[in-house]
């Protein structure tokens, strides 16, 4: 029988990949062998760079905190059963704060979250074969249901919030900046709310094509033609709502420009520090917005997976095995041929 293996990162560019030691049971856990796990921007900021911001890698970590599998043990009274396909949501937000109690979890000031080095000793993803997990951060999927599919749950999620977040989309022209798998997902879930209008940028011909597949009406490649949205900039702008996913700051000043007056820019792209036309935010009465993970939106997630109401697949660009993490993780970082890349699991 195939040993069990983890996806452990020690530094920058030294992922390996190990034998894994059996779990620890954990109280009110489940035990999952994890089938599929999707290779995130922030596991490829740990991979490339040791870390991201003030975040840094102070000791080898497990990456990973978009995964599905299969449920191998479970508490009583759970709800869950073995053999059922299940979602894991990364967060495990402390119940107690001033903010979970307000139903901000998201924003918990001792949340625990898969794959992060923020707190020493750092809490370990889910890139691993087996794992115990909490059971109420277990969703469960009807049969039939593909953990291919599953393992989007947590990035789907994301972009629900960001569109929670948002003015409503329905009969709205709809810029999304950066085509990557959040923008690809933005991308899907305005075409479902009824933007009338969906326009993708990116830099990259590749991406781009994903986009259009995921319902994108027009794409727009603004390394090759740097004037393609010339046409919505007229008369103070033409788009109605931006969702920001490249946190580039040449895409941010473009999509202000073309952004009407009291139009809405919803910023789920992170980056550092960056330069703002603060002038046309303001004679324009832009709504500029930040957009932080999720709470309630991952069992809204993995509901429309499950319903069949979301359709990821052209999303996920190749599927690798876990054993050969290095290479999926080098492939996921290259944008001409890649947007999701996931590990497959269990040998």
């Amino acid at each position: 029988m195939p040993q069990d293996i983890a996806c452990r990162l020690h530094a920058a560019r030294d992922l390996r990949v190990e034998p894994l030691s059996e779990p620890l049971r954990a109280a009110d856990a489940a035990l999952i062998r994890v089938l599929r796990g999707g290779i995130c921007g922030s596991d490829l900021h740990y991979y490339h760079d040791g870390g991201f911001g003030p975040i840094r890698l102070q000791e080898p970590i497990i990456l990973g905190h978009e995964a599905a599998g299969i449920v191998e043990d479970a508490p009583e009274g759970s709800g869950l059963r073995k053999g059922q396909l299940v979602a894991l949501s990364p967060s495990r937000p402390c119940g107690t704060c001033d903010f979970c109690r307000a139903g901000d979890e998201r924003h918990c000031v001792e949340m625990r979250f898969n794959g992060s080095a923020m707190r020493v000793p750092h809490e370990q993803g889910l890139f691993r074969d087996l794992l115990y997990h909490p059971a109420a951060q277990c969703f469960a999927l009807p049969d039939g249901a593909s953990p291919q599919e599953a393992a989007g749950a947590e990035p789907l999620a994301v972009c629900l919030h960001a569109l929670n977040m948002a003015p409503p989309l329905t009969d709205r022209r709809v810029l999304i900046t950066g085509a990557g798998p959040i923008g690809a997902i933005c991308t899907a879930l305005a075409r479902l709310r009824g933007a009338a209008e969906v326009v993708v940028t990116d830099v990259q011909d590749f991406t781009l094509d994903v986009a259009r597949r995921m319902g994108a009406d027009r794409v727009v490649n603004v390394a090759s033609d740097p004037d393609g949205l010339a046409d919505l900039a007229p008369g103070k702008g033409r788009v109605d709502i931006v969702l920001e996913c490249s946190a580039n700051p040449h895409a941010i000043a473009q999509a202000i420009a073309v952004t009407r007056p009291q139009g809405s820019i919803i910023q789920i792209g992170v980056g550092g520090t960056l330069p703002l036309p603060l002038n046309m935010i303001v004679s324009k009465e832009l709504r500029l917005c930040g957009t932080h993970r999720f709470d309630a939106e991952f069992g809204e997630a993995v509901r429309m997976i499950g319903a069949g109401e979301i359709d990821l697949s052209p999303m996920v660009t190749q599927v690798i095995p876990a054993a050969d993490a290095g290479r999926a993780f080098d492939l996921a970082g290259d944008r001409a041929q890649a947007v999701k890349v996931q590990l497959a699991f269990g040998g």
